[in-house]
């Protein structure tokens, strides 16, 4: 054994090792119990920085200490490939994005194996592979004769400068990220998936989720956003424009208390009716430049709602349903056409963004609720000192017959008379909106339509799956969709009538793509469906699942979504719910210099660098040490140097031992002292991990090597010294395999059987004895661990504390509770 720590030998050892022999090859085993762990997949964006190190080593850790627990584990990696990088890429340098996309998973995979990382790496997964998007096309056509996924038009932002569409993270500042020119929301027709369909079922069954973090949840239950309330019609004045008869705008309220409060209606730029009542209208020019100025707005920055409130009058009326009073129209920008029903009815006493704009234009407020004193009194409201509205529930006023009622019961009564009078009804309205699909990309799983003129909307037949993307695309940046420019790809022959047709030139959101992968892993090679039945079952669902809480309203609902449609499609179902995760971890952020590490903060820190200064080891250890999982973890280079001084400790000591005389057994006060902090830092150790709480067991860990320093090496069993590598080496797997060697050991340590400590080792010969005088506390104090009753008593009556308080006063009884409370009754 060499005495100086070299952690490129070693770790270059190992990895060969475990390839040669595939130690971490994984496959169904009935007689052992599955564990499927797994972190959300990657994008190849070229190389790993330390940010990302840290979630996968959380990962590595759990899945070795669970194969040295006796679990079955898959533990598989594969590759989000899709993405607009890679087209920016070939936009940028001229590369094709399947080379720069293939280029930068090899080397991605290089740094996986150099960390140590035990994926089975036979069951790796690509996403734009056509065996893979093959199945996802096919899906997307079941889904379709289904009504499950279905094309109509809408906004999506437009940059004029490059002709293209924009995703929402590419929109900076109302700007397009690449020419800084204006961005706009334009009308195009889109594909979407009816994700709305599976609102209450994804409501409901979040409930299902008892591992998942609180905070996922409520973000979950929260953008689902159920609400209960009421469909109010208002009919619009059709006095002088006979083509306005008959036709309302409808909104959707949970406040129908306020309905005698309303003085304007608001309507999105985006609502269809905005067209037919402004048509003829005098103040059009200023109507279309507020609706263009809207359009061009931040769609983030709407959605946040923190803007100057305005909006422009369209020149019509609407009836009140009840009063029968001219309501006027207005158009506002804080009013979203996918929101609601892309109209409110305003009721500015008692909605603040209504109040805000009623204040700027000055329009009517009216009060129609009151609050109520605690002595039943209400409380009047002045419309004009007013500072704020009153959002709050009260008592009803100036609201005809319904006046006196509490808001409870008055949104009871007003749904019920507009449901007899036929002007409104009973509604459940939803925040999550259908799930817009389409991506003018080349980087994309093409979705497989053919338009024809005669036939219409066809799909491409099931036998002509995969629709391939083509390679002869030219990348400019402008116009759209590039493969809207390959006649080879877009001119094809419709299915049915054999006439001339056109393919659709679309690519999937690559969040349908990971909406299934984690199926994939379990039967990659399968080819005769998206998955083979059996196996999947085996493994699924995902026992614990790891990834950023960035991704809780994204792909965490749609995965979700996604496994109820293929068991609705009697495509795949391991359960009634298809819940793909039973426990979720979201882990923290890595910061450095104070911002979060990524490459366009300049702030990364370059794994190959780190592997080559202090190796794998050092890099797992240190950024599972630093902090608790689901904590952000701030970079420390300081902390990296303890962490790989610490490992030269481990190496030494080891070193040390061997070359020490020969060990003598393990006897006498030093020794039992030595094997009583083993076991505590075994239960330790154990604990932590099954909590995830890996700093605090690696903190375990070190506490007992440094115990180990303080005693003559030679007095330390062998034994000892195992159980120590075998406790480190989910962290540090490449200098455990060097050690459990060196020491003996027979195989791989990762092979071996988790330690169990003895319970009776455990026990802290001292305990905390609490004190108490009367059912009272009075003191704490340290006391032998197995004391009697009498002898308890006697160190309780030598506090000064209890002493105080008895005094004089007689001992009529003694309750004791071994090695936990006495309480003296006087």
């Amino acid at each position: 054994m060499e005495f100086a720590y070299d952690p490129k030998r070693i770790e270059e050892k190992w990895q060969k090792a475990w390839a040669e022999q595939s130690v971490f090859k994984s496959r169904p085993d009935k007689a052992r119990k599955k564990f499927y762990l797994l972190e959300m997949l990657p994008y190849p964006s070229g190389h790993l920085h330390m940010g990302h190190v840290r979630n996968y080593a959380i990962g590595d850790a759990f899945a070795r200490y669970l194969v040295m627990n006796g679990f079955n584990v898959l533990h598989p990696m594969g590759w989000d490939a899709f993405g607009m990088p890679a087209e920016n890429a070939a936009i940028k340098h001229g590369v094709h994005p399947a080379d720069w996309t293939m280029d930068n998973i090899k080397k991605m995979r290089e740094q996986f194996e150099r960390l140590g990382c035990s994926y089975d790496w036979d069951r790796e997964v690509a996403t734009c592979e056509p065996s893979y998007y093959k199945w996802e096309q096919l899906v997307f056509l079941r889904m379709y004769e289904r009504g499950l996924a279905y094309r109509k038009e809408s906004f999506v932002n437009w940059c004029d400068n490059c002709e293209t569409v924009l995703a929402n993270e590419q929109v900076i500042g109302g700007a397009c990220w690449r020419c800084s020119g204006t961005v706009r929301q334009r009308s195009m027709t889109q594909w979407y998936f009816r994700i709305t369909d599976y609102a209450e079922e994804l409501l409901k069954d979040i409930d299902l989720l008892e591992r998942w973090p609180e905070r996922v949840k409520t973000m979950q239950r929260e953008w689902i956003g159920k609400s209960e309330g009421t469909i109010v019609e208002f009919e619009l004045d059709s006095e002088g424009d006979d083509s306005l008869k008959g036709l309302k705008i409808e909104i959707f309220t949970t406040r129908a208390d306020t309905l005698f409060g309303v003085t304007f209606l608001s309507l999105a730029s985006e609502h269809p009716l905005v067209d037919v009542i402004t048509k003829n209208s005098p103040n059009k020019d200023a109507i279309a430049s507020f609706r263009d100025e809207v359009l061009r707005m931040d769609r983030m920055k709407r959605l946040q709602g923190d803007y100057e409130k305005k909006g422009v009058f369209t020149g019509r009326y609407c009836i009140h349903p009840l009063t029968r009073e001219k309501i006027p129209i207005y158009i506002a920008n804080f009013v979203l056409m996918d929101y609601g029903t892309g109209a409110v009815m305003a009721v500015p006493a008692h909605d603040q963004r209504d109040f805000e704009f009623a204040k700027r234009y000055n329009l009517p407020i009216k009060v129609v609720v009151l609050p109520v004193c605690k002595d039943g009194e209400k409380v009047s409201l002045d419309p004009n000192s007013m500072e704020s509205a009153y959002v709050e529930y009260g008592v009803l006023t100036d609201s005809g017959e319904f006046s006196g009622l509490w808001s409870e019961d008055a949104i009871q009564s007003i749904t019920a008379h507009l449901e007899k009078i036929g002007k409104g009804r009973r509604a459940v309205s939803w925040r999550l909106k259908d799930w817009c699909v389409s991506r003018q990309r080349y980087w994309g799983a093409p979705i497989p339509i053919i338009y024809c003129d005669d036939c219409g909307i066809v799909p491409v037949p099931e036998s002509e799956l995969p629709v391939v993307l083509p390679r002869n695309v030219e990348f400019t940046g402008t116009g759209g969709s590039p493969l809207a420019k390959v006649p080879s790809f877009v001119n094809t022959k419709c299915p049915r009538c054999g006439k001339p047709a056109k393919r659709e030139t679309d690519t999937l959101d690559t969040f349908v793509e990971s909406s299934w992968y984690f199926l994939r892993y379990c039967s990659p090679k399968y080819d005769k469906w998206m998955v083979d039945a059996e196996e999947a079952r085996y493994w699924m669902p995902i026992d614990k699942y790891i990834g950023g809480i960035e991704h809780a309203v994204g792909h965490l609902l749609y995965f979700r979504f996604y496994m109820k449609v293929l068991r609705d499609l009697g495509i795949f179902k391991f359960s009634d719910s298809n819940e793909p995760a039973v426990e979720l971890m979201t882990q923290g952020m890595v910061y450095k210099d104070g911002a979060k590490m990524s490459k366009s903060k300049g702030n990364v820190v370059s794994v190959d660098e780190m592997l080559d200064k202090y190796g794998a080891d050092t890099a797992r250890l240190f950024s599972l040490f630093a902090a608790p999982p689901e904590k952000d973890l701030e970079w420390s280079d300081e902390g990296v140097e303890g962490a790989y001084r610490f490992l030269g400790r481990v190496w030494r000591l080891v070193y040390n031992w061997k070359r020490a005389s020969k060990p003598t057994l393990t006897q006498g006060d030093t020794a039992s002292e030595v094997y009583r902090l083993l076991n505590k830092t075994i239960k330790k150790v154990t604990e932590d991990i099954e909590r995830m709480h890996f700093n605090t067991a690696i903190a375990a860990i070190m506490e007992f090597t440094n115990a180990l320093y303080q005693v003559d090496v030679s007095t330390i069993a062998e034994d000892t010294l195992r159980k120590l590598i075998i406790l480190l080496s989910p962290f540090a797997p490449h200098i455990a395999e060097e050690l459990w060697q060196e020491l003996g050991g027979k195989g791989f340590v990762y092979h071996e059987k988790w330690p169990l400590y003895d319970k009776d080792a455990v026990k802290d010969e001292e305990v905390m004895l609490i004190v108490q005088v009367n059912g009272r506390l009075r003191d704490k104090i340290k006391a032998p661990r197995g004391i009697s009753s009498d002898e308890a008593r006697r160190l309780a009556l030598s506090s000064e504390k209890v002493s105080a308080h008895i005094g004089k006063s007689e001992i009529k009884n003694v309750i004791y509770v071994p090695d936990r409370l006495i309480n003296l009754v006087v």
